[in-house]
């Protein structure tokens, strides 16, 4: 038997290229809440979020969170007087604290309670439905 390149080359098998299939994510299929949370004192901003949780908690919704996000810190440098002592500085620095909450799947009690939550000044929320 004589084997030269031709029969070597039709005997080797054909690659088959095989198409990867990509998962289409889950979380876009169920609705939920994402509540964002802003105020410049940790403290209070942690017992806010304690409450609206409890609140999601006492209708049964399925709560994520709370998770930190980072910590916005605005910088600002003044001049201690108006005239002569330019090399003399004051730095005040203003931090902005925030925390992210999602609420899965939720049913209308739980918008209702959230909505007529009361909580302390100086804290912002952002709601949005996704």
């Amino acid at each position: 038997m004589e084997t030269t390149k031709d029969t070597i080359k039709k005997e080797a098998p054909a690659k088959v290229k095989v198409a990867r299939v990509r998962k289409a994510k889950v979380t876009d299929a169920v609705p939920h809440l994402r509540i964002r949370v802003r105020a410049y004192e940790h403290k209070i901003l942690d017992a806010s979020l304690k409450q609206i949780m409890d609140t999601a908690a006492r209708h049964d919704a399925e709560v994520h969170g709370p998770v930190p996000l980072p910590t916005e810190i605005k910088k600002y440098t003044v001049n201690r007087s108006s005239f002569i002592d330019k090399n003399s500085r004051e730095q005040f620095e203003m931090r902005v604290h925030k925390r992210l909450i999602d609420i899965i799947n939720p049913n209308p009690k739980v918008i209702e309670a959230l909505t007529n939550l009361s909580l302390p000044s100086g804290v912002n929320i952002d709601v949005k439905m996704m």
